[in-house]
Formats: C-alpha cells, structure tokens, sequence
C-alpha cells in the first residue's frame, strides 16, 4: 500500500451556506480522499493547521445522475470531513494554509 502525504488526504476545504453556518460551532468541513480514516484527519488538520480536533465526522455523498443536454452523465461523490475545534480555536479559510 502507498503510503500518503499529510498534505494529500485533505483535498480542499468546502465553503457553502450550510458549512459556514457550522462555523459558529466551532465546526469546518473538508473534501477528503476516500480512503482517509478518521484518526488520519485528526492528524493531519492538527498537523497543517495547528489547532486542537475535538471530534471528526465523516460522510460519503453518492454519485448522482443527471441529465445534460439529453444525455446521461454522473455527478461524482466523494468523503467529506466535519471537524469540531476545541472552544477558542479557529481556522481562517480565507487566508489560505
């Protein structure tokens, strides 16, 4: 098995209405590889961001089928991350890592 880069098993943060409504909870979400474990995300957010996780939660979204100019295609899914701070702690997601 290949072993994985810290950097490679978060793929990018999600910044929607409902994820920045989490944030008051002290409560980011992230777009994770797959194959991520939990306890690897703790690592790795605690590693890149050096803040202290509390909980992680993980869901996987389900490929979707649409329909696009007549034709049928997929939406693909993927694993998304939902991590809890501890009180006090913050990321700023604008600023970039």
């Amino acid at each position: 098995m290949k072993k994985i880069n810290y950097l490679d098993s978060i793929i990018h943060p999600i910044i929607t209405e409902k994820a920045t409504s989490l944030s008051e909870q002290n409560k980011i979400t992230f777009k994770v590889r797959d194959d991520a474990s939990k306890k690897s995300i703790k690592k790795n957010i605690e590693k890149i961001f050096k803040v202290t996780v509390i909980q992680v939660n993980t869901v996987n979204k389900k490929t979707k089928t649409k329909i696009i100019r007549n034709r049928i295609g997929n939406k693909k899914g993927y694993k998304k991350a939902i991590v809890t701070l501890k009180k006090g702690q913050s990321i700023d997601l604008a600023t970039g890592v």
